[in-house]
Order: C-alpha cells, then sequence, then structure tokens
C-alpha cells in the first residue's frame, strides 16, 4: 500500500492511501476534524469523519499534478511511469504545489 499525509497550509488534514487492488482512499485526521479553526481542503472533500473511496485517483488530488514538459521530466528524473499518476503525486507534491495543500509520502 502506498500511502501519503495531507498538509492544508503546513497543518496535517488526514491520509491519502491506494491499496493493492488500486483503490484509493483519503480520510481526514480525528485531530483536524476536532479543531474548531479548520477548513475542507475541498468542495469535495468537505469535512466528515467516514473514508472517502474511489477506482481512480479523486480529481482534486490529479489536478495537483504538472502536465506537458514538466510531467516528462519529472518522469524521467524520479523513474515513475507517466501512467502512475499516484506515485507522482507522492514524489512531486510534497513543496511548490498550486495552492494551500502539500502531500507527503510514507
Amino acid at each position: 500500500m502506498q500511502r501519503g499525509i495531507v498538509y492544508r497550509n503546513g497543518i496535517r488534514t488526514g491520509e491519502i492511501s491506494r491499496d493493492e487492488k488500486g483503490v484509493y482512499r483519503f480520510r481526514y485526521d480525528t485531530e483536524y476534524l476536532g479543531r474548531k479553526d479548520v477548513a475542507a481542503i475541498s468542495v469535495n472533500f468537505p469535512l466528515r469523519s467516514d473514508v472517502f473511496v474511489s477506482d481512480t485517483l479523486f480529481p482534486f488530488f490529479f489536478n495537483m499534478l504538472a502536465e506537458g514538459n514538466t510531467k516528462e521530466i519529472q518522469c524521467r528524473e524520479l523513474k515513475i511511469d507517466p501512467e502512475d499518476h499516484f506515485s507522482r503525486l507522492l514524489k512531486t507534491a510534497r513543496a511548490n504545489t498550486i495552492g494551500a495543500v502539500t502531500v507527503e509520502e510514507v
């Protein structure tokens, strides 16, 4: 299983994972949900304790990935299959993302 810790403005919000069958899951941390000053990472991920499940990488996270020449360079340098979107997310979304959300590989 591959996993990543999701942060919003540097605050840990939850975890995203992909299991051996290719099923993706995102869940907010209980501690994050218990805070009074928090916001959802996206309108597609409202604050709740239930797990979000998908057979494809959630569009919100997919849209964090580079495209074009930058994607080609990342895949070549990091030796990642260009179709392995989750590995690209885990390897490239730790910093320099557009917006407040980052992902750190576990």
